[in-house]
């Protein structure tokens, strides 16, 4: 990489920043890509790794594989714990501590994506895990696997009854597909398994406070959700806020807190018992974000600009999940569509002013809705596209492709094409492993903000070794540091 050329660094392998860093691959520029990870994930299958439909490796793909033959650009495997807006510099901390690292940029692309948000009550994770890493996603696969195992060596009914009882807190697509995902493992795949315990037994309940589910979608489109999760045997509880997770189960206040049978006495306050309980309700934009010091929205996504630029820092660029952008009074949502078509554009816009004296005006940042679609079993799924809509079979079907067809590799594309095929046709799962996941509760994982005490800039641009800033001189609080979905 030259030295002589300006430099973009961007933050993040997922949608957003693969896609930047690939719209760059002709610019006469030099490119950072700075990721926690070694590979980009694809997201939106990531409920079939928790379901053991899929393995981790055949969705995800190593970043320096994807982009071996862009010659503009370096990976660097690190967590960049701090931003100098003013210095126009990050800090990277190296996972294996090796040196820290400082860079500088000339343009900064932050696509770090988002993680499970509690609305304030962390201390439900740990019960109810989300999804939205892998390591998220085979503790899900770990604890849906075990309940089943319990479930084979308990003879006392109440408590064989708990653990066939899977609670999926969220009515949006991660908790619809999560939900009928486990419905359908539990119906189908292990129901010729165990000896004692019956799993056709299973009672999945999906939890939404919401008077409906999938409030993005059609007001009929959610309602055929509805019927064919009944048909799964997925009972599906609306106006129900959840008021607290522990070891036991969950504790509901509202309306739906009465219509479950066997739940309470009509206070509108029950529990429900249940060994395993998941997470799809909310989110919060990545810990970097409070590292920031700019305006941030009460889910601590960063507020930008029509251009995707932060407040009063026009080179620095926030896109995807942990940005809030408005687009005629509306916050475009967090799926992956968006993200990539901002990635697109803000390389767009360094292109030009890379290529130009000066700064070029900027024309804002246009979403175009390619649609929704939300997957509940097999052969069954709702889409919607543009005032076009499809249910059933036929909407699975246009699912299926899409995805193969977004999913990076050839052979991932092959390999999950042959294992949807061979699941479909035998009701067979090959990844029903109960594995050590090494997971740890997001709070946990606390980033602590560092501001670099800087040096000069040097001609390598890199200062291996560098310290952090002392607590008194971060510029954000440390916090914990994950669909986008299409």
């Amino acid at each position: 990489m030259s030295k002589a050329k300006r430099r973009v660094v961007i933050v993040g392998g997922g949608f957003g920043g693969l896609e930047a860093a690939k719209a760059l691959a002709s610019a006469d520029v030099d490119i950072l890509l700075v990721d926690r990870v070694n590979y980009h994930l694809f997201q939106p299958l990531l409920y079939q790794v928790a379901m053991a439909g899929l393995a981790p490796s055949e969705i995800a793909s190593p970043i320096r594989g994807i982009l071996a033959e862009q010659k503009n650009l370096r990976v660097v495997l690190g967590e960049v714990t701090g931003v100098d807006l003013a210095a126009k510099r990050i800090h990277i901390t190296d996972p294996g501590t090796h040196g820290d690292l400082v860079e500088d940029y000339d343009w900064l692309v932050l696509a770090v994506g988002a993680r499970n948000g509690y609305f304030g009550h962390d201390q439900w994770e740990p019960y109810a895990p989300g999804l939205k890493t892998v390591e998220d996603a085979l503790e899900i696969r770990r604890r849906v696997l075990v309940a089943f195992e319990r479930a084979e060596k308990i003879d006392d009914a109440r408590e064989r009854k708990k653990l066939l009882t899977f609670v999926v807190i969220g009515g949006g697509p991660t908790g619809v597909e999560m939900s009928g995902a486990v419905a359908e493992l539990a119906r189908y795949v292990l129901a010729q398994d165990f000896r004692s315990a019956d799993p056709r037994e299973t009672k999945v309940v999906l939890i939404e406070a919401g008077p409906r589910i999938l409030p993005s979608f059609p007001e009929d489109l959610a309602a055929s959700a509805v019927e064919q999760l009944a048909e799964l045997g997925v009972e599906v509880m609306t106006q129900s806020r959840v008021v607290s997770i522990d070891g036991d189960g969950v504790v509901l206040e509202g309306e739906g807190a009465d219509d479950v049978p066997g739940l309470g006495s009509g206070s509108g306050r029950d529990r429900i018992h249940a060994a395993t309980v998941l997470w799809g309700a909310g989110v919060r934009a990545s810990a970097l974000t409070e590292c920031l010091d700019v305006p941030r929205d009460r889910q601590g996504r960063v507020i930008v600009g029509p251009d995707c630029a932060l407040p009063d820092h026009p080179d620095v660029f926030a896109i995807g999940d942990m940005a809030r952008f408005e687009e005629k009074g509306q916050v475009l949502p967090g799926v992956s569509p968006v993200a990539m078509q901002q990635g697109r554009y803000v390389a767009r816009i360094i292109r030009w002013e890379a290529e130009s004296d000066g700064r070029p005006p900027r024309s804002p940042f246009s979403y175009f809705d390619k649609g929704s679609m939300a997957t509940i079993g097999r052969s069954r799924a709702i889409a919607w596209a543009r005032g076009i809509k499809m249910t059933g079979f036929i909407a699975w079907l246009a699912w299926l492709f899409i995805h193969i067809f977004y999913l990076i590799g050839f052979k991932n594309r092959l390999v999950v094409l042959f294992n949807w095929f061979w699941s479909y046709l035998s009701y067979k799962r090959g990844a029903r492993l109960i594995t050590s996941t090494g997971w740890e509760p997001t709070a946990a994982k606390s980033l602590a903000c560092a501001v670099p005490a800087l040096p000069p800039k040097t001609e390598g641009r890199t200062v291996p070794g560098a310290e952090r800033a002392p607590e008194s001189a971060r510029a954000g609080g440390g916090a914990p540091i994950s669909h986008p979905r299409p």
